[in-house]
């Protein structure tokens, strides 16, 4: 019996919760950057207040998008970049866990790669539509 599992529709499925999970993930997250106390985290920590909006459009835009499987790939690596900001800018890569602790921001990073990598897989929008160049995917 061959161990194929890319051909599986468990592996279709699997990749779908995945891209669902992470896209409603940032989608909440993003609902506490429109708040005025997130421009004033930003504004004490030397950024500028107006970046709060533009964090919290890309990861409520990027979660809808990775939910619905469409341009999957560039929004996954708009929030890593996103990601990866919080864990050098914001939290200064001070310790892996508690306090300022990364372990949440660098797992939400590699399943983002992830998924970068895989694409959005079959059950999406962008494998519905087939006309889309999979670079965009």
């Amino acid at each position: 019996m061959d161990a194929d599992l890319r051909t599986h529709k468990f592996h279709d499925i699997a990749h779908f919760g995945l891209r669902l999970v992470v896209g409603v993930f940032f989608i909440v997250h993003s609902q506490m950057k429109f708040g005025s106390g997130f421009g004033g985290f930003l504004q004490s920590i030397g950024l500028p207040s107006e970046m709060a909006i533009l964090i919290g459009l890309l990861e409520s835009v990027g979660g809808a998008f990775l939910i619905i499987g469409i341009l999957s790939r560039i929004a996954s690596a708009l929030i890593a970049i996103d990601m990866l900001g919080a864990i050098v800018i914001v939290k200064k890569a001070q310790s892996f866990s508690g306090k300022n602790g990364i372990e949440l921001e660098l797992l939400a990073f590699i399943i983002l790669l992830t998924i970068m990598v895989l694409g959005p897989g079959k059950i999406s929008l962008s494998h519905m539509i087939k006309k889309i160049p999979r670079i965009l995917q």
